[in-house]
């Protein structure tokens, strides 16, 4: 298996962006799976209110989690500079 690290593209549109309002969303995973496709499936399953199908841009309609117009989806490897790999914090 491998890890994959999912979040929120940040060049999204306001008009066409599943994560706003900003409330009862997730914003970020760390998922274990074999494929990409198999990683996106377990953060949609997982996801809060921006999962929901709505209507991106008035007319498609969208899984955020599952389209890497929306998300990105990164393999994480062992290899690499010591860091913080994810911070997803959202402070009223």
């Amino acid at each position: 298996m491998k890890l994959w690290l999912l979040a929120r593209r940040k060049d999204l549109p306001e008009t066409d962006d599943p994560w706003e309002p900003w409330y009862d969303k997730a914003f970020g995973f760390v998922v274990r799976a074999a494929t990409e496709k198999e990683a996106r499936a377990i953060a949609d399953a997982h996801g809060g209110a921006e999962t929901i199908t709505w209507r991106s841009g008035g007319n498609i309609d969208a899984h955020p989690w599952l389209s890497g117009a929306y998300s990105i989806c990164v393999e994480l490897l062992a290899e690499g500079d010591a860091g913080l790999v994810m911070e997803d914090v959202h402070a009223a």
